[in-house]
Parts: C-alpha cells; structure tokens; sequence
C-alpha cells in the first residue's frame, strides 16, 4: 500500500505563486538552481512541516522545472508525500545506510539531483548560513565548475509578506492563543501546580478552537516568582503562591504559522511597582499600534514605543517585536531603533513588549498584527488587562 494525501494547508497554486517569486529572485542572481535546507523554507515552498532530527535534507529549486526536487531521509519521505503538494516523483528518500555516515551524507544525494538536472556547472544558490562548514565543503569541492551564491535569507525576506491564505491561517493560530490565555485565567489559582496548568495550556494549544486545532506545539514560557526577570523558562514543579506573578509566553501553532501573544497574571491585588510597568508597556503598545501604516520604518514604529514609556519612566534594552510567520521569530524584520525596513500591506509582527527590569521582576505584554493598507490589524483578542487572580 501506499500513503495518501493528506489535508493541505494551501491550495496548489499557492504553493506554485511562492516558488514563481524566488524563481524571479533567481533569475536576479543568475541562478538557476537553489538548495534550501533551511525548514521554515521548505514549509513555505511545499507544506512540509514534520521535524526529519538532525540530518540533511533539503530541497532543489530549479527553473527548469515547476516543482522542487525533495531530497530526505527515506523513512521521512512517506511525511513528505503525505504533507506536501509535491508529485510523488519529486519526493527522493536516501538510505538509512547514510545516517552516521563519515564518509558520505545526504548532500551527497543532494548534489546527485543538482547533477542530474544538469546544473552542476552553473549558479547555485545555498542557504550558507544553515550549512556546516563541512557540508559548505562537499558542494564546493564536488561541483568545481559551479558559481556558488550566499542564499541565506533569500527566502524569508520573500516569506515576510503574507498572502490573504497565510492570512487566514495566522489568525486561527492566534485565536488558539488567546483561548490558552483565557484557559489559564480559568485554572490559575493559589496552591495549583505549575507544571497542572501548564497541561492545561498545552491541552488547549493541541485542542485549538472553533474546530481548527493546533496542528503543532511550540515551546512556551511560564515565568513565576520570582523568576519574573527573565523570558525564557518554563514551568517548575513548584505550587503557585498568593502574592505570586506570572509572565505567559505562549503561540498556537496553525500549519507552521504562529500568532504569538504574552500577557502577566498576578495571583492578588499586583503591586503599585508591576501595575506601573504594565500600565506603561500597555501605553507603548498603542503608541507602537498608532505608529503602524504602509511606509512608516520598523525603527519609527519602536521610536514611537520607546518615547512613551520612557516619559513614564521605563526604559526597555530588547527590540519591541520582530517578523513572525512560519516559525515564531522570522529572521528579517526588528521593530527596533536603526532597522529601516518599511512596512507593507500583510507584513506581520509580534509586537513584544516584554520588559525585565531586575533579575527578580519583569513582566509580560505581547500581540500578533498585520499591517493593513492604512494601519495595523491586531490578531489577538484576549483582553490586555493585567490579570488579578483572586
């Protein structure tokens, strides 16, 4: 027997739209074949969203053909037939005998199609900054004749702005986030275990919402006193105190695409010092909102955050967001002071106003948006309150 096709994020003339795209930017380059081991690229040219571990894979963008050659792990390739748009034929599995292989990979199966397809002598294109310096190497000494091009990022800079789909699909993933807040303000109370709601909040970001589930799960961050100062831990087996904060970090995840969202919950009344902080990020944050139109510059948009809270009497060293889409932090695009990337119609970001002042206290504020024609659409809908449990 063999595996079927699964359900498809996007239709096949979307997928056939975004690799038209980075044929132009090829073409640009003088390119005409392009490997891309990088995986939110590979989700965004063909669907494929399953983790194939530490070993290579990649796919070959040629413009001689309509679609990529995907080169995996043979026991991944049935996810790749069954995820993908991609014809069967299209999709190579490589021997296990190469996992653990010293003297020869699966870029070696990648530069087999390269020289299949009759290009090893031409432009090739090549995500360096996702390669080993030993597999840099192996393309280099096995295809002399080629001109190799830095492609790192070609792609994501193609991936920043969002079709109407992708759209679409950001915003069922961030309604999974907003009811995984909601959820935590349900089961948030003194004495619970930590680690019981954080369950609770997978639970929610597996199960989704409005039948759309989540079709993965990312990483998420539950900061509690007094480990309020720093972002980027998780739970503890320790039992919630009253008196007790916590700083949520969280994104459900729709087909690869996240809608991130942050938010501070405070078990009894919050401190003057917390409610100061938060009341002045919140303040931030619509300055950041207001500041938001086609043309305007990343750095405007977090001039115009960083002057408001800085009237009130924070300061806050970390960018204020950054390009979200496939994968939670897309590597183009800071709202911060020198970036000068202008904004565009369906560009989306996370607007993150996490702010730790001292290594015991910080909090938490965060929302999904996309620029519109004549501002910004925020994709969250949870409520921006400082959460008081009682």
């Amino acid at each position: 027997m063999t595996i079927s096709k699964g359900r498809q994020a996007f239709p096949r003339t979307e997928y056939l739209r975004r690799l038209a795209t980075v044929k132009v930017e090829m073409a640009r380059r003088d390119i005409e074949a392009l490997m891309i081991n990088n995986l939110p690229n590979i989700t965004y040219l063909t669907g494929y969203t399953a983790h194939s571990g530490n070993v290579p894979l990649g796919i070959v963008v040629s413009v001689r053909n309509e679609e990529p050659a995907f080169i995996l792990r043979r026991m991944d390739a049935p996810a790749a037939i069954h995820q993908t748009f991609l014809e069967r034929d299209n999709v190579i599995g490589y021997p296990e005998s190469l996992i653990g292989s010293a003297a020869k990979d699966g870029f070696d199966i990648v530069i087999d199609s390269i020289h299949d397809l009759g290009l090893a002598g031409r432009g090739l294109g090549l995500e360096l900054d996702n390669l080993s310096p030993r597999a840099a190497e192996k393309f280099k000494v096995r295809m002399p004749r080629a001109r190799i091009v830095d492609c790192t990022n070609v792609v994501a800079w193609i991936r920043i702005i969002k079709s109407d789909l992708e759209i679409a699909v950001i915003q069922e993933a961030a309604a999974i986030s907003d009811a995984a807040i909601m959820r935590t303000a349900e089961v948030l109370r003194p004495g619970a275990r930590e680690a019981d709601v954080a369950a609770e909040i997978s639970a929610t970001l597996v199960r989704g919402v409005d039948g759309k589930p989540g079709t993965s799960l990312s990483d998420f961050f539950f900061c509690t006193s007094p480990r309020t100062g720093t972002p980027h831990i998780a739970w503890s087996e320790d039992n919630i105190c009253r008196g007790s904060q916590i700083n949520l970090q969280l994104s459900g995840v729709r087909y690869g695409y996240h809608g991130p969202i942050m938010r501070t919950f405070s078990i009894g009344a919050p401190s003057e010092r917390l409610r100061r902080l938060y009341d002045a990020e919140l303040a931030g944050l619509e300055a950041a909102l207001s500041a938001v139109r086609p043309g305007a510059t990343c750095s405007e948009v977090a001039g115009a955050f960083r002057r408001t809270i800085e009237k009130l009497g924070f300061r806050k060293e970390s960018r204020c967001g950054f390009s979200t889409g496939i994968d939670w932090v897309e590597p183009t695009a800071s709202l911060k002071d020198g970036d000068l990337t202008e904004l565009k119609p369906n560009m989306t970001f996370d607007l993150m106003l996490g702010n730790w002042i001292d290594e015991d206290f910080g909090c938490a504020l965060a929302d999904t948006f996309r620029v519109t024609e004549s501002g910004a659409e925020v994709l969250n809908r949870a409520p921006r309150n400082l959460f008081e449990i009682q």
